[in-house]
């Protein structure tokens, strides 16, 4: 299957697992309104797909300086303030569309994740980094904040207050300190990096899809409703399953000590 893209890659892998590499490794892989189109239109292409035909995505950058650098500041700063809020919108647009995905999206950070890079970063799932990742939102060293997403994201990450602290200061961390905080999941080398998120999304795999996309939903919607909706949203989820496909082949297989055979229905 070939996509005629120009600023991502996006190949079908194996077992369903796709990858989506940002490929503007000249500008560091910065987000302009062609890569956010060409982005948006490869996760419309996932969300059309079965179970059967994706079961995950990884997100990563070409080259091994960065995984975005930011947004295209060329791009940004002839815009006035309408067409600033909409650049905003459709960055934030976008990166939601990750969160609506029924599938583990999972960003490998090979590089410098930083302003966009780094607010794409936070809308996947989880973040694996190399040991050569830096993270930051520095767009207050331009006069600007974050546009997409990072003021509401990075706080649920790591707290209010580190949130704050790197949000003003615009300063960046390294990899170990952005394991420290909690923001990203494991840190291993550039070389290993691929290889091991692919091993984790193939443990994730073994799993039953439907009953992985639904606590992903159920973790999502949590962010949005008191802890008592929250709680009532997770039982309904908890009890729609139970008359699945996967629930039932899931605790069949289990009482007869076998591995269960999973259809994501």
């Amino acid at each position: 299957m070939a996509f005629d893209y120009q600023n991502i890659k996006f190949e079908h892998k194996e077992n369903g697992i796709w990858v989506l590499t940002l490929n503007r490794p000249e500008a560091l892989n910065a987000l302009n309104s062609a890569l956010l189109n060409e982005m948006a239109d490869a996760f419309r292409h996932l969300a059309e797909l079965s179970f059967e035909d994706v079961k995950a995505l990884i997100i990563t950058g070409s080259g091994d300086k960065a995984f975005v650098a930011g947004a295209d500041i060329k791009e940004m700063q002839d815009m006035n303030e309408d067409q600033a809020v909409q650049f905003s919108k459709r960055g934030q647009s976008i990166f939601h569309e990750i969160s609506l995905l029924k599938i583990p999206v999972v960003a490998a950070v090979n590089g410098f994740a930083l302003g966009g890079g780094l607010e794409l970063a936070l809308a996947c799932d989880f973040i694996f980094a190399s040991e050569n990742a830096k993270f930051g939102l520095p767009e207050v060293s331009l006069g600007l904040i974050p546009g997409f997403g990072g003021t509401v994201r990075l706080p649920r990450a790591v707290g209010m207050r580190k949130a704050r602290e790197l949000t003003y200061s615009g300063e960046m961390i390294n990899a170990d300190e952005a394991l420290r905080l909690g923001l990203v999941n494991q840190v291993v080398t550039q070389t290993e990096l691929i290889p091991t998120v692919m091993k984790k999304v193939e443990l994730i795999l073994t799993r039953s899809p439907l009953a992985v996309a639904e606590a992903k939903k159920s973790m999502n919607q949590a962010f949005d409703l008191e802890t008592e909706q929250a709680l009532e949203n997770e039982a309904q989820i908890f009890g729609g399953l139970s008359g699945s496909h996967d629930t039932k082949e899931g605790t069949k297989a289990f009482v007869e000590k076998r591995k269960p055979v999973f259809k994501g229905e």
